[in-house]
Formats: structure tokens, C-alpha cells, sequence
């Protein structure tokens, strides 16, 4: 193992000259990583979309009376009668997708609090679908963040998921916190708090979605299978189960864009719309400590249905 080259300024004599050797140092160990301990990406794209408000995109879909709008902040709540769900006016070919979420604390298992894209409603059996989903967990457990990549649905007879599913390096329930998908004709890329934690890229026609999706969100009771396989259901005893968004950022390109339309770059001027070198790093970091499950590396999967493993 090298030894260090910061190593032999300890020894400096100056103490004049080590104070702000000393300060830089650590200025540097604060800035490199978030506020809750991942590496900084370097590049903060939420901050380059503009916030919109919940009624200026997206409407009620289904519960209504779970469902309230209050200075900007929207909460859904699921209960032993129904849960609640919204759906953009417009469709699309691509773009940026995000919000900030807070999640209940507590006893959550079998609850489902999402945001995605999906395009169900128009192909019914065969549909396409980019997710973000906080499956709910016990009271000693954390919650798990899954990414999906679903393509052509169940069309074949098989739920084909391409599902990566995440610990976080924050408690989720404190404080909202980012989340986004950036969807673009070559690749689809998760973030959280604008650390990238999932690059899906196009390898074929086949195993990627190109079809025009509507975002949702919602929160629903899936108990058969979102804790533990389905080990923890739904206890309504803790009753109402709530998430809270606000700060709804999108930008892309809908089915009436012209041909010129593009999607934002969630990376740094100068890479030609590719992760940097520092974004790769903290994508890293997050899949070395945090990831919990991958597809391509479940021994149960059938991969010749998911030739991009």
C-alpha cells in the first residue's frame, strides 16, 4: 500500500503554514461528500430544471379524497379502503422526471410509494414502464428504493423485470430528499439527490423502451410481494400510510415536440451528455455499499430473457 504524499506536511515547521494546509484539507473532505455521506457528483442537474407546481402537469387519477394539495406540497395516503394516484396531462418521448419525497416513518411493510412512467393505459398487456418505487419495510428495517425497466409487459406470458433495488445512505422519512429518472433515446439513467445510482443503456430495440409514457405517482397496498417477497403485509392498525411530494421538476419532449426536441443532460458541459469521471465514482460508491439486489446477478432469473445481462 502507497503511503500518502499529504503525509510528510505534518512535519512542516510553520504552524503559520500548516493552519490553512489544514483548512483546505478539510474543505475538501466536506465538500467531497453530500450531507449524508455519498460522494459528490460533481454536477447537480435538478438545480438546472425549473421547480413547476403540481397543477400545472399532473392531475388525480384515482382516490381523490386521499389526496391533498397545500402550498405547493402534495400528500397521498393509502388506508384500509384505498390508496391514490396522479397522472401527467401530457405524454412523452423523453426527458427529466423528478420530485422530492418524504416517506411515512414507521411500520410501512406491503405499501408501495412510487414515481414512474408508464405507458399501461395505452397498451394495455404489452406496456412499457421506467420505476421508482419505496417499498415498504418493517419498523427495524430500512426501506428499499427499487429501480425498474419494464418493456413490452407481459405481453409473452412473463413479467420480464429488470429490477435494481437500494438501501439509502439517509433516512428517508426525516427530510425530502430528490428523486429522478432522466429518460433519453440512448440510455435511462436514476438519480437520487443527483447522485446517479443506475445507468440502463440502450443495447437494443428490444430491451429498451421507446414508446411515449404519461409520469405517475401513487401509493397502493402490495403486500403480496414488495416486503420481503411478500413475508410482511399491510397492517392498517398504523393506518393512514402517507407520502409526501413536493418540488415536481420535468422537462422533455412530448409526442407533439418537434424532431429537434432533447432531453436536459443530467452531466457536466463538455462529456457529450456521458456521466463524468466523478458522477461514475459516486455511481460506484452507491452500487459497492448500497445495492441490495440486481437482476443480471439473481441465479433464479431465466437471462435469456434479459439478454443484456
Amino acid at each position: 500500500m502507497s503511503r500518502s504524499p499529504t503525509l510528510p506536511l505534518i512535519f512542516l515547521p510553520s504552524s503559520l503554514c500548516m493552519a490553512p494546509l489544514f483548512s483546505l484539507f478539510f474543505s475538501f473532505l466536506m465538500c467531497s461528500r453530500n450531507a449524508g455521506g455519498a460522494p459528490s457528483p460533481g454536477y447537480y442537474p435538478s438545480s438546472k430544471v425549473s421547480t413547476i407546481s403540481f397543477d400545472q402537469e399532473f392531475r388525480n387519477l384515482w382516490g381523490a379524497q386521499h389526496q391533498k394539495l397545500d402550498h405547493g406540497s402534495l400528500s397521498i395516503w393509502l388506508d384500509s379502503t384505498t390508496g391514490s394516484g396522479f397522472k401527467s396531462y401530457h405524454s412523452y418521448k423523453s426527458g427529466y422526471f423528478g420530485t422530492a419525497v418524504k416517506l411515512q416513518p414507521g411500520y410501512t411493510a406491503g405499501v408501495n410509494t412510487n414515481l414512474y412512467l408508464s405507458n399501461i393505459e395505452d397498451h394495455k398487456g404489452t406496456h412499457d414502464e421506467i420505476d421508482i418505487e419505496f417499498l415498504g419495510t418493517t419498523q427495524d428495517k430500512p426501506y428499499v428504493l427499487q429501480t425498474n425497466v419494464y418493456i413490452r409487459g407481459s405481453g409473452d406470458g412473463k413479467n420480464i423485470g429488470r429490477e435494481m433495488r437500494f438501501h439509502l445512505w439517509f433516512d428517508p422519512t426525516q427530510d425530502f430528499h430528490n428523486y429522478a429518472i432522466l429518460w433519453k433515446p440512448s440510455e435511462i439513467i436514476f438519480l437520487v439527490d443527483d447522485v446517479p445510482i443506475r445507468r440502463y443503456p440502450r443495447k437494443s430495440d428490444a430491451t429498451f423502451p421507446s414508446r411515449p409514457m404519461y409520469v405517475y405517482g401513487s401509493i397502493w397496498d402490495a403486500s403480496a410481494w414488495a416486503t420481503e417477497n411478500g413475508k410482511y403485509k399491510a397492517n392498517y392498525t398504523y393506518q393512514p400510510f402517507i407520502g409526501r411530494y413536493q418540488n415536481f421538476k420535468l422537462q422533455g419532449c412530448t409526442t407533439d415536440s418537434t424532431s429537434s426536441c432533447r432531453p436536459p443532460s443530467v452531466s457536466p458541459p463538455g462529456y457529450g451528455g456521458k456521466l463524468s469521471r466523478q458522477q461514475n465514482v459516486a455511481m460506484q460508491w452507491v452500487q459497492k455499499n448500497y445495492l441490495v439486489y440486481d437482476y443480471c446477478h439473481d441465479p433464479k432469473r431465466d437471462h435469456t430473457l434479459t439478454p443484456e445481462c
